[in-house]
C-alpha cells in the first residue's frame, strides 16, 4: 500500500513515518511488559491487547480503503499446507535447538522435513499460475541483496534483544522493569530517527546509509563483547542505544530500496517475502547464536570447574566444603560461564555484522521499469491518500 501510494521520490519518508510505528511499538515492548509482570500476572499483557483489538478491527471497517486494484485470485491450497510445513518444520527445528542437542531426531528431523517442503513450495511457485509468492523478484539483483542484507540484519538484531536482557537479569541480577528502562532508549532513537532516515534515503540513497549504519551497529556490538559483572548500567544503555541507532539506519532504507526495484505486480510478494524472511531469519539466527552461547557456557564452566579443582588439590585441601561453599562456588562459576557464552555470542554477531556491512558496498539507488515508475505516480495522484491510509 505505501509502494502505491507514493511516488519513489517520496518513498522513503512515507516508509519513515511507517517505520516509526513498526520499529519503535515492538522496541518499547521489554520496558512496558517489564512494569506490567512486576505489578501484575502475565495474563494482563495478554488482557490488555484486546481492547486495542477491537479498537483496531473498528477502524479498519469505517476508515479502511483500498488504494490498490482488485482482481480475481484463487488460492493454491497446496501451497500453503507445503509453506505452512516448511516454514514451521524450520523455525520448530531451530527454536527446539536451544533446548536439546543438535543430535536430537525432533531436531534435525523437522528442520530435514522444513527444508524439503519449502523447497518443494518453491519450485510449485516458479511453475504454477498464480503463485502464492511470487520468487521471481529475485530476478532483480537489488531486491536480492537487500533481502540478504535484511536477514543478516535480523539475525544480529534479534540476538541484541535476547543478550541484553539475558545478561541483565541473570548475569547481574537486575529486575526485568530496569532491565526494560534499559533498552528504552534504544527504542526511541529507533523511532525518532525512522522518519530522519526515511528523508535522508529520499535525497541520498541506500548505499550510504546502510554503510554508515552497519558500521555504527559493528562498533557497538563489539563494545559488547568484554561485559563483565562490573559493567555499569550508563555503559549497557549508551552502547546499546548507538547500536539500535545503526540498526535503524539500515532496515527500512534497504528494504525499500529493494522493493523500489520491482514493478509494482510483484510488490505484494516483495512485501511479503520481505516480511516472512525477517521473522524467520530473526527466529533462526536468534536460536543458532543461543546454541552458540549454551556450548561456550558449559564448556566454560568445565575449565572453571576443573581449574578449581585443581587449586583446591594443590593447596592440599583434604576437608570436604560444606554444601553452603559447594553452591556458592557452582553459583559463581555458572555466572561467570554464562558471562564468558555473552560475550562470545555477542562476538559471532560481530562477525555477522561485517559480512551486512561488506554486501552493503555493493548496494545501488534502485528504480522500477519507467513504465511502473509512471503508474505509480498516477495512482498517487489519483487516490492522494495519507500517510495515515
Amino acid at each position: 500500500i505505501m509502494l502505491v501510494s507514493f511516488p519513489i521520490a517520496k518513498r522513503g519518508a512515507a516508509m519513515g513515518v511507517f517505520g516509526l510505528v513498526m520499529i519503535t511499538a515492538p522496541a518499547i515492548g521489554p520496558t512496558l511488559s517489564g512494569w506490567i509482570i512486576e505489578h501484575n500476572s502475565w495474563r494482563a499483557l495478554f488482557e490488555m491487547i484486546l481492547p486495542l483489538a477491537i479498537l483496531t478491527i473498528i477502524l479498519a471497517v469505517f476508515k479502511m480503503k483500498n488504494v490498490t486494484e482488485n482482481k480475481r485470485a484463487t488460492l493454491d491450497v497446496l501451497s500453503v499446507i507445503l509453506s505452512t510445513i516448511g516454514f514451521g518444520g524450520i523455525l520448530y527445528g531451530f527454536t527446539s535447538a536451544g533446548n536439546k542437542e543438535w543430535s536430537d531426531p525432533w531436531v534435525y528431523g523437522t528442520i530435514l522435513i522444513g527444508v524439503i517442503s519449502l523447497t518443494a513450495f518453491i519450485v510449485r511457485q516458479l511453475k504454477i499460475k498464480e503463485p502464492l509468492l511470487e520468487f521471481r523478484a529475485y530476478k532483480y539483483p537489488m531486491f536480492a541483496l537487500s533481502s540478504v542484507i535484511s536477514i543478516v540484519l535480523a539475525m544480529a538484531m534479534f540476538s541484541g534483544m535476547i543478550l541484553t536482557p539475558l545478561y541483565t537479569q541473570t548475569v547481574r541480577g537486575i529486575s526485568p522493569l530496569d532491565s526494560g528502562l534499559l533498552m528504552l532508549p534504544g527504542a526511541l532513537v529507533m523511532g525518532v530517527m525512522s522518519p530522519i532516515t526515511g528523508r535522508l534515503f529520499d535525497k541520498y540513497g541506500a548505499r550510504s546509509l546502510a554503510i554508515i549504519g552497519l558500521i555504527i551497529m559493528t562498533v557497538a556490538t563489539y563494545l559488547l563483547t568484554d561485559l563483565s559483572t562490573e559493567t555499569s548500567y550508563t555503559y549497557l544503555m549508551v552502547v546499546y542505544s548507538i547500536r539500535m541507532l545503526g540498526i535503524s539506519m539500515v532496515m527500512m532504507p534497504i528494504s525499500t530500496n529493494g522493493l523500489n526495484q520491482l514493478p509494482a505486480n510483484y510488490y505484494p510478494s516483495g512485501t511479503a517475502i520481505n516480511n516472512t524472511l525477517q521473522q524467520v531469519s530473526g527466529a533462526i539466527g536468534t536460536a543458532i547464536l543461543l546454541t552458540f552461547m549454551n556450548h561456550r557456557t558449559e564448556s566454560v564452566a568445565e575449565d572453571l570447574a576443573a581449574e578449581a579443582m585443581k587449586k583446591a588439590a594443590e593447596a592440599g585441601q583434604t576437608v570436604q566444603p560444606s554444601a553452603e561453599a559447594m553452591a556458592a562456588m557452582q553459583t559463581e562459576i555458572g555466572v561467570q560461564a554464562l558471562l564468558e557464552g555473552i560475550n562470545y555470542t555477542f562476538f559471532i554477531s560481530m562477525i555477522i555484522g561485517i559480512v551486512a556491512l561488506v554486501l552493503a558496498f555493493f548496494v545501488k539507488r534502485a528504480t522500477p521499469p519507467l513504465v511502473e515508475n509512471k503508474a505509480s505516480t498516477t495512482i498517487s495522484k489519483e487516490n492522494k491518500p495519507s500517510i495515515s491510509h
